[in-house]
Parts: structure tokens; C-alpha cells; sequence
């Protein structure tokens, strides 16, 4: 499958610049690889993508030793904000950054609105 990483870049980017809430994002493989991304200065895109898998993997595990069946996102919630990866096609992750002040509510609408995007993209 062939990847428009200049489309994805540019999803990003709008989703990024559009909600102030949003601090970056990424799209990365499964296995680590980085697609694409919008994300904060100073912030390495590999090392980025390269946690997203490690953060998968490891839901991946509680999923299934706690009986939670297939893990549909990852949410890790810190004192400065919140890192929420979602599956967004077969071989693709979406890692949204998000400030502490974010209104989950909005947040939850707006990452269900770009998934519809990437995974037109995929398709």
C-alpha cells in the first residue's frame, strides 16, 4: 500500500493548529515506525513513535490479562496533559498530545472526526 505522507502531514497539522487544547500529534506503525507528524519543537518524532508501540504493546498485554478484550485506545493521563493513541487503519496509530486543560468531551469528538480522515487516507 502506497502512503501519502504529505496528506497525512498535512491532516496533522490542520488538526494540530485547528484546537488549541491539542499540543501535537503523530502517526506511527505498530512497530514503531513514524508516518507522519505534528509535533512541539524539540520533540524527536522517532523516539515518539518508537513509545506509541511500546504503549501499545503494552495495553495490548493488560488487555488481555485483565480479560478487556481488544484494546481500542491507550490513555495515559499526566500532570501536564494526556497522551491518547488510537488504532486508525490496520497497520497505523494516531498519538494525540493534549494539554491538562482539555475538555475530554470536545477532545474525544475531535480525534473521532480526524480518524474518519486517516482512515479515508488508508483506504
Amino acid at each position: 500500500m502506497m502512503i501519502n505522507s504529505e496528506k497525512l502531514d498535512h491532516v496533522l497539522q490542520n488538526f494540530v493548529a485547528g484546537l488549541s487544547e491539542v499540543q501535537g500529534a503523530a502517526i506511527v506503525t505498530p512497530d514503531g515506525l513514524p508516518l507522519a507528524s505534528a509535533l512541539p519543537a524539540g520533540m524527536d518524532e522517532e523516539r515518539v513513535a518508537a513509545m506509541s508501540a511500546a504503549m501499545l504493546s503494552l495495553g495490548e498485554r493488560i488487555g488481555s490479562e485483565l480479560s478487556r478484550g481488544s484494546i481500542e485506545r491507550v490513555l495515559i493521563e499526566g500532570e501536564q496533559g494526556y497522551s491518547i493513541l488510537i488504532n486508525c487503519g490496520q497497520d497505523a496509530l494516531l498519538l494525540v498530545l493534549a494539554h491538562k486543560s482539555a475538555k475530554q468531551g470536545i477532545l474525544q469528538l475531535e480525534i473521532k472526526r480526524i480518524l474518519t480522515e486517516l482512515k479515508l487516507i488508508f483506504s
